[in-house]
């Protein structure tokens, strides 16, 4: 069992920092030390993290830490770190882990028994869900869909039948062909497009599916909210369909098992129900 503290500040430790998502007064307090207490912060892109840490006089040696060399980078963190160092690292915007950088260096410290800590704050999958109007309990956080449109549309399909509320993240450029792709498995369901969260042009797009593909000029980062899997309910008399299939040719038993599955009841319970109708008759 793997039980580590991470309260104890004289060890060496690793601090996964939330930063904001396009208001830099979203940063918390908490984060703001954090940063300037460490040893040395690595960030997703060095340009866009160095105007937050000036913004907040945050001073700590600044690195990349990035997709293209974090299988580089991971090995020579956690030797950091076995030294005795204390590291953040930060993505360009919200939690890392979250569809960015972070996962490969959290899960290396942990099975070298180094203490990881989570520094909460905004995060956009789950800032546009609670504004969003769909339920927010169960939802599954899907993050990106594949770019290659073949491989998006074998994820919606595996996708197609959770009943709960979905999260996707979307670059501006494929909203339109993932919407396209949302269409033709999901069908046209409700859906939210989150865009520029937090920030002054902040929007809310609710409708459609098909609405949403009406719209032009769909642009900044987005999140989109998907209704989860409605089972089409059908309004028929069982008792009457049953007759009407034992009328076609059907045993009895055979007409109460099709109506049962048209229905989604229990078989026994129909028959049941059926035997007592009949004898009312």
């Amino acid at each position: 069992m793997n039980r580590i503290r991470s309260y104890d500040r004289e060890k060496a430790i690793l601090y996964l920092v939330a930063t904001p998502i396009g208001n830099l007064l979203d940063m918390t307090y908490r984060a703001v030390n954090i940063l300037k207490e460490v040893d040395k912060i690595y960030a997703e892109d060095t340009r866009n993290s160095i105007v937050l840490l000036k913004h907040y006089e945050i001073n700590t040696k600044l690195e990349s830490y990035h997709e293209f060399n974090q299988e580089i980078k991971t090995d020579s963190i956690i030797e950091e770190l076995k030294s005795g160092m204390k590291i953040a690292i930060i993505s360009d915007a919200g939690l890392p882990v979250i569809s960015d950088p972070g996962y490969r260096i959290a899960k290396e410290a942990i099975k070298n028994d180094i203490a990881v800590s989570t520094i909460p704050g905004a995060s956009a999958g789950i800032s546009a869900l609670v504004s969003s109007g769909f339920s927010p309990s169960p939802y599954t956080f899907y993050g990106f869909l594949d770019s290659k449109e073949s491989k998006r549309i074998e994820e919606l399909n595996n996708l197609k039948y959770v009943d709960h509320t979905l999260i996707f993240y979307e670059a501006p450029h494929r909203i339109k062909n993932t919407l396209e792709n949302m269409l033709n498995v999901l069908g046209n369901r409700n859906v939210c497009l989150a865009r520029e969260l937090t920030k002054t042009y902040e929007e809310y797009l609710r409708g459609t599916i098909q609405e949403l593909l009406e719209l032009d000029n769909l642009k900044g980062e987005m999140v989109l909210i998907v209704d989860g899997y409605k089972e089409e309910k059908i309004d028929i008399n069982p008792f009457e369909k049953i007759d009407e299939l034992i009328s076609l040719g059907y045993k009895p038993n055979e007409a109460i098992k099709e109506v049962s599955k048209l229905i989604n009841v229990n078989r026994k319970e129909l028959y049941n129900d059926y035997v007592e109708y009949k004898n009312q008759r």
